[in-house]
């Protein structure tokens, strides 16, 4: 398990399970330290519509495997604890209440 931070410092657990799920697929294979680098580095955080608990965590990455993509973290927030459930590639951000970058 590796404990990673975001752009808050906030501790948030990647454990062995979760990032073995991530890395099954092809398109992730390499792209473990980005993990790190969109929560700590973030360009786009948002919280999900469908669940209020988790938080969408974008950085743009160019030529990934499957093109010019958004890595998306999405990080589950319960008590005092925060931890990694899945991160994908995709074209767009999802819609959902925009805590960072935060309007001035």
């Amino acid at each position: 398990m590796k404990i990673l931070h975001d752009y808050q410092g906030l501790a948030i657990r990647l454990t062995d399970e979760r990032l073995y799920h991530v890395l099954e697929h092809p398109e992730m294979q390499g792209l473990e330290s980005a993990i790190a680098e969109t929560l700590l580095h973030p360009e786009r955080v948002v919280q999900s519509f469908s669940d209020p608990q988790s938080k969408l965590y974008y950085r743009f990455y160019l030529g990934t495997r499957v093109g010019d993509k958004f890595l998306c973290v999405v990080v589950r927030m319960k008590s005092e604890d925060a931890f990694v459930v899945t991160a994908y590639l995709t074209d767009k951000v999802k819609r959902g209440v925009k805590l960072w970058p935060s309007e001035k």
